[in-house]
């Protein structure tokens, strides 16, 4: 059986799912970047440096191979809200996030280094919080959800009950626009719904 013509780089199991569930063949391998941002970075070039960057580092290790690289970010008052590390540090941004408008920005890149082709694209989705009581708070940031999810929530988790408006993608918020990956996909050939 040959390989799949698509390299994931990318450790998310959401966006596995996702590419799982819209019937793309992949595989799955990802490298180490540095994700800081750069001083006085926009969000939206952030997103498509780090998405950038992770297609990269893989591509480098798999030349001729088509490669998907993603990352996901969350704003808000132009402030970018990281992986909380702590339990103050989830609690903080989820106040923060409570009774208001954020934005979560995806973006994504596809490269093929040896053809020296790369497809880059960001797509933001508006999400509202609910004005969340102090007992829901303490409750969410028990558990172990916020810990590696940008702004320190999955909405497709149990977070979801904080969520009260999406104005965009929803696949988007959970970490990859879906509906834009695979028009990208079935351009260059690398997914097919043909019926046979």
């Amino acid at each position: 059986m040959t390989a799949p013509p698509l390299v994931l780089a990318s450790a998310s199991p959401r966006r596995k799912e996702m590419l799982r569930l819209a019937g793309v063949r992949f595989v799955i391998l990802h490298g180490n970047v540095d994700e800081a941002p750069g001083p006085g970075e926009a969000p939206e070039d952030y997103a498509l440096r780090l998405s950038e960057s992770k297609a990269r580092a893989v591509a480098a290790m798999r030349p001729g191979r088509w490669v998907l690289g993603a990352d996901t970010i969350v704003t808000i008052d132009g402030e970018l809200l990281g992986k909380p590390a702590t339990l103050d540090e989830a609690r903080c941004m989820i106040r923060k996030l409570s009774g208001r408008e954020h934005t979560v920005i995806t973006a994504f890149t596809l490269i093929n280094s040896e053809r020296g082709e790369v497809i880059r694209r960001a797509v933001a989705s508006q999400v509202r919080f609910k004005d969340g009581p102090d007992d829901e708070v303490e409750w969410y940031v028990a558990t172990d959800e916020p810990y590696d999810k940008a702004g320190g929530y999955a909405v497709q988790g149990k977070a979801s009950f904080l969520v009260s408006e999406i104005h965009g993608s929803w696949t988007n918020v959970v970490g990859l626009p879906l509906c834009e990956v695979v028009e990208a996909l079935k351009k260059l050939g690398l997914v097919d719904f043909k019926q046979e």
